[in-house]
């Protein structure tokens, strides 16, 4: 459960929803009375399936609330400490999507698209102040939303289908959520202080065939 709490790992849980800045500047302003943010990891986002015609107005409105409004709150709670204290990591999680055109997706690309030219724009206003904005672009993975979508689209057909997402990956088949989570390796590369002297932004894309 994301409450305020304590585990056994000393780490702190907080919840709060990203679409709305009032909770994000409150839960970052919480962190903030007692300590300075080095490193924030923008890892909120929802998907969608659909061309430009299956698109719904609520359908673009939700997703920019969460994919993009959500790291733009995030970026913006936290900024100003950073350019207090001089230093600090934006880390953004974007897609394949944010640089490719991927069928039956326009606005999830879309709004992935904005994750990645937010990377580059941050990167280049806060690189006096020491400041770094990087994206990760993973490729299709493995979560409960895949199984849900084909088993309520493609009903009788799920391993076929499942078949052939995972062959459509360069490696034959799909990314596992842990391995998405095992990049923290390269977050902790990006993050880390030994890499101030080159601050630039970068994009670390998994390809998609």
């Amino acid at each position: 459960k994301l409450d305020s709490a304590k585990n056994k790992d000393n780490l702190n849980f907080m919840k709060c929803d990203v679409s709305k800045y009032s909770e994000v500047k409150n839960c970052f302003n919480k962190i903030l009375k007692s300590n300075n943010i080095d490193i924030l990891v923008n890892s909120a986002g929802i998907a969608h399936i659909g061309n430009i015609e299956l698109v719904t107005e609520k359908d673009m409105d939700k997703i920019y609330n969460v994919n993009i409004k959500g790291i733009f709150n995030c970026i913006k709670s936290t900024i100003k400490n950073m350019k207090t204290q001089k230093s600090g990591v934006i880390i953004n999680i974007a897609s394949v999507a944010s640089t490719l055109g991927i069928f039956d997706r326009f606005a999830y690309s879309m709004s992935k698209g904005a994750v990645l030219t937010m990377t580059y724009s941050v990167a280049k206003d806060y690189l006096k102040y020491n400041i770094r904005c990087n994206s990760i672009s993973p490729a299709r993975v493995h979560t409960k939303f895949v199984d849900d979508f084909i088993k309520k689209n493609y009903k009788g057909k799920e391993k076929e289908i499942f078949k052939k997402l995972s062959s459509s990956q360069p490696i034959g088949r799909m990314a596992k959520p842990d391995e998405i989570a095992n990049l923290e390796h390269l977050d902790i590369l990006l993050a880390s202080w030994e890499w101030r002297s080159y601050p630039t932004p970068w994009l670390i894309a998994r390809p998609k065939i």
